[in-house]
C-alpha cells in the first residue's frame, strides 16, 4: 500500500461542505469517488479538517491509501482530469504510512475576505462578504489581537455532532489581525486548530466590534470559560478560506 499526500484547492460554493453526506456533493465525497474510480475500489480519504458548506481553501491537505503503482504526476493528472473545475490537486506526494492529515497538523490558517466598496464587482461576489455599511476599522483592529493565546473559545462554536464527546474547546491562536486594504478588509488567523463556525464567528463579533455594539471588554468576557455568551452573528461562509496546513 502507498500513502498518498494531497494539496488542493476547491471553489466550495456548490459544495455542502468537506465531509460526506449521503445524497449531497461534498468535498471529500467527489474526491473518494474519483480516487475510487482510479484505484477499482472504494478508498477513504482523510481531510485536515472538516470545511463548512461555501467555505473555499487555497491549500487543504488530504491523504489517502492506494495498491495502484502509477507515478505520482500521472495519478495527479487524472486526479485532475476525473474532478470537476472546481476542485483541482496541486500536488502529490508519497508520505509515511500512518500519517493522518487532521491528527498530525500544528497549525492552520484561514482569511477572511470582506469587500467595502459600494458596488462589489460580480466576479468577486461568490468568495467574499459584501459590507458596504459603515463601521470602525480602529475598533475592529483593536479587538482582533485580544484573541490570540490560549483561550476557551465555547462562545465562538456552533452545536457540533461531537460535542457528546466532552472534548475541550480550548485552542491557541497564534496570530489574529485584521488589515484594511483599497476598498477591502482581510482578517487572517493562524491557530492550532479551530472549532465548527469558529473563524465566522470571530468575523461576525468583529464587524458587531465595528458597528459599534462591541468593545475590548465585551469581547473578552466572551473568552471566559462558561461566560454563557455566544458570538456572532455568523458571518456568511463565501469569504472564508483556508490558505494553509502546517506539519
Amino acid at each position: 500500500m502507498r500513502r498518498i499526500r494531497i494539496q488542493l484547492a476547491y471553489d466550495g460554493t456548490d459544495f455542502h461542505g468537506w465531509q460526506v453526506q449521503p445524497g449531497l456533493p461534498t468535498i471529500q465525497g467527489t474526491l473518494e469517488s474519483v480516487v475510487g474510480e482510479i484505484e477499482g475500489r472504494p478508498v477513504h480519504v482523510a481531510g485536515s479538517g472538516r470545511t463548512d458548506a461555501g467555505v473555499h481553501a487555497l491549500a487543504q491537505v488530504a491523504a489517502f491509501s492506494i495498491e495502484n503503482p502509477i507515478p505520482l504526476p500521472n495519478l495527479r493528472k487524472a486526479m485532475n482530469r476525473l474532478l470537476p473545475v472546481s476542485i483541482r490537486v496541486l500536488s502529490c506526494e508519497e508520505t509515511a504510512a500512518d500519517f493522518h492529515p487532521r491528527f498530525q497538523a500544528v497549525a492552520k490558517t484561514y482569511e477572511y475576505r470582506i469587500v467595502r466598496a459600494e458596488v462589489c464587482p460580480p466576479w468577486e461576489w461568490r468568495y467574499v462578504h459584501h459590507h458596504p455599511y459603515p463601521l470602525s476599522l480602529d475598533r475592529m483592529q483593536s479587538c482582533a489581537p485580544l484573541l490570540e493565546g490560549e483561550h476557551d473559545f465555547t462562545a465562538f462554536a456552533a452545536s457540533d455532532s461531537r460535542d457528546e464527546e466532552g472534548k475541550t474547546k480550548v485552542r491557541t491562536i497564534f496570530g489574529s489581525r485584521l488589515e484594511s486594504q483599497p476598498d477591502r478588509l482581510i482578517y487572517r488567523v493562524r491557530g492550532s486548530g479551530f472549532l465548527k463556525h469558529m473563524v465566522r464567528n470571530i468575523v461576525g463579533s468583529l464587524l458587531e466590534a465595528g458597528r459599534g455594539n462591541l468593545d475590548e471588554s465585551g469581547l473578552r468576557a466572551m473568552l471566559v470559560p462558561g461566560c454563557g455568551q455566544k458570538a456572532g452573528p455568523t458571518a456568511p461562509a463565501k469569504g472564508l478560506f483556508l490558505i494553509g496546513v502546517e506539519y
